[in-house]
């Protein structure tokens, strides 16, 4: 999704593409709405894929759609299934190991300049 996309009221799931994520082998997400102030990501996992331990200056709630994963979020870990959430505040160290191929539903505010 574009930063033209920015601000769509109406962003419809088969008009947007999925993409691999960069130097994560086994990983896609599709950017569906955002603005300024928050932004919806919705992730693609094969099992076995791994989201790298990493933080950033935005807090992220993840929904678990499908699959199971292995989470670490700070010094905890958990394994989360279909209908999980997760907050993780800003600035926190989090990633995960995908133990059941499914997909997440990200949500962060503000939005992932670096996602655009």
């Amino acid at each position: 999704m574009s930063a033209s996309k920015k601000d769509q009221i109406w962003v419809m799931n088969k008009e947007v593409e999925i993409e691999s994520v960069p130097n994560v082998p086994g990983v896609s997400k599709q950017m569906l709405a955002y603005a300024d102030s928050c932004m919806c990501v919705h992730n693609y996992f094969e099992k076995g894929a791994v989201g790298p331990l990493h933080s950033h200056p935005h807090t992220q709630i993840t929904f678990i759609v499908e699959g199971a994963f292995e989470f670490t979020v700070g010094d905890e870990k958990r394994v989360v299934t279909k209908g999980d959430t997760i907050l993780k505040q800003d600035g926190v160290v989090h990633g995960c190991v995908c133990l059941e191929a499914g997909s997440l539903l990200d949500f962060f505010t503000p939005m992932r300049e670096d996602f655009v």
